[in-house]
């Protein structure tokens, strides 16, 4: 068998590996980047993350069509061409999977295609489809294996009847009527895709609310929105399985014991995925997964096997693409002999329903758990004249601060644009900034961003476009937003 030297390898050329493999490279390190897949980018690029906004932004082209005659635009009802859009999208993931093949090219880092499995904490051997196995040996490895949708009993993946996440983003087909289960992120996003796009949407969700976690002021805006559509969504159902009759799909599900059948064409699982940290040989050489199946790692990175690192989806939750590439940049960086460490002051989330919603840092509820006396700063995009004037003023911009130090603590958004939004308020939190640094930031005028800066405002009791309702002051205390 033949055998090759690096100073780094790095397994899976996803969002957590291939930035990783660059920052490497531009750190002088020789490194190899193993994947099986055709082309790079990983799940992200090639069936998540990138093709499901190309579809979202098509969806919402066709949504806009619908109701644009209260703007004086009268167009026939939209006709969706399904090859042509998934052409489109097909365009998009080339366009940069084959960018990111440019990028490592140019950084000098090699590409060898294959399935890896570790076989010593140095060493992994490399199996070609030809079936030819190669050994490249390494002072460092890098594992960013990531994850792969979960199935669930009596709906296993077919392609046919029932679609993954990655088969949905291949659209294949707009169905006339498609049942969604799951009501998380990528279940929420991709129901509400196929809906603009005209079947009739049914979610099922086994928890009490859709968006877990979310915002709840958020995610009554996004069922609102749904029901504006003829989406419907069931929460504390669990599904039981379906059958085929005739020409028809019809799924069983049960709330609060009771049966019911939903008839449908397709049926979407999305109700999350699992860590690939099987099959590589892993726990063989020593490295530590958890029940769950994540890799365990420290502040660094590093695994119970000091040469071999992780990161990305595969260490655990969130799992976000942003956060898997600057894990495994940090994880680059230690291995070239940097002291960098996890040191993050948020990880921002962008989901991308109607309204969108995003956060970043704590919440009210969060911020009181850590100790603080939070205050909260609220404004909605109803009131913003940037809003009214592209005609969407659903949503809002809400705020945590700390009410001593007037420290900025988190903020979260749902409404138009709230995926780019969320940007601003991360760096502020990254830089430390108080409620009064946004406050202070001249916004340009009209644009969405203001609503950040009112929110602020308004927590400090001086927004100017709505009424100030500052909170009846403990006694013994100013107001809040008082000047000293």
């Amino acid at each position: 068998m033949p055998t090759q030297t690096y100073d780094a390898i790095v397994i899976g050329a996803g969002t957590g590996g291939y930035p990783a493999a660059i920052r490497l490279a531009q750190l002088g390190k020789k490194v190899a980047l193993i994947e099986k897949d055709a082309t790079l980018g990983g799940v992200c690029l090639n069936w998540g993350c990138i093709p499901s906004k190309a579809l979202i932004a098509a969806a919402n082209l066709v949504d806009e069509m619908r109701g644009a005659a209260d703007r004086g635009i009268i167009a026939e009802p939209p006709r969706v061409d399904v090859a042509k859009l998934r052409e489109f999208k097909d365009g998009v993931v080339k366009k940069l999977t084959g960018g990111v093949a440019l990028l490592e090219k140019g950084n000098g880092v090699e590409v060898v295609r294959g399935t890896a499995t570790v076989v010593a904490p140095n060493a992994v051997e490399v199996a070609g489809k030809d079936g030819q196995k190669t050994r490249l040996e390494a002072g460092a490895i890098l594992v960013a294996t990531g994850a792969r949708p979960i199935e669930i009993p009596g709906f296993a993946f077919d392609g046919k009847d029932v679609w993954s996440a990655r088969e949905a983003v291949d659209l294949p087909e707009v169905p006339k009527r498609l049942v969604c289960i799951g009501g998380g992120i990528i279940g929420m996003e991709l129901g509400t895709v196929y809906a603009k796009l005209g079947a009739q949407v049914t979610f099922v969700e086994a928890l009490p609310q859709v968006l877990t976690g979310v915002d709840p002021d958020a995610v009554r805006l996004v069922q609102k929105g749904l029901r504006q559509r003829g989406v419907a969504v069931h929460v504390n159902a669990k599904a039981k399985g379906y059958e085929r009759r005739g020409k028809e799909l019809v799924v069983k599900i049960e709330i609060e014991g009771k049966e019911q059948e939903i008839p449908c064409d397709k049926i979407l699982v999305a109700v999350g995925f699992k860590p690939s940290s099987a099959g590589f040989g892993l726990e063989q050489v020593g490295v530590k997964i958890g029940p769950k199946g994540f890799i365990e790692v420290d502040q660094q990175y590093r695994t119970s096997v000091p040469t071999i690192f992780a990161a990305g989806d595969v260490t655990g939750p969130p799992l976000l693409a942003h956060k898997a590439s600057k894990e495994g940049e940090i994880a680059a960086e230690v291995i070239a002999g940097h002291k960098t460490v996890r040191d993050w002051v948020g990880m921002p989330t962008a989901i991308f329903t109607d309204p969108e919603v995003a956060a970043v840092g704590l919440s009210e509820e969060e911020a009181r758990k850590q100790g603080y006396d939070p205050i909260v700063g609220k404004f909605a995009f109803g009131a913003l004249g940037r809003a009214i004037a592209i005609h969407h003023t659903e949503g809002f911009v809400k705020v945590v601060g700390d009410r001593k130090t007037k420290l900025l603590l988190g903020a979260s958004i749902c409404g138009p644009e709230a995926g780019d939004l969320i940007a601003e308020a991360a760096l502020a939190l990254e830089m430390g900034a108080y409620l009064e640094d946004v406050a202070l930031t001249i916004h340009a005028h009209p644009t969405l961003p203001e609503a950040l800066n009112e929110a602020c405002r308004a927590a400090l009791g001086e927004a100017i476009h709505m009424l100030n309702r500052p909170e009846r002051p403990k006694k013994g205390e100013a107001a809040a937003g008082a000047r000293a």
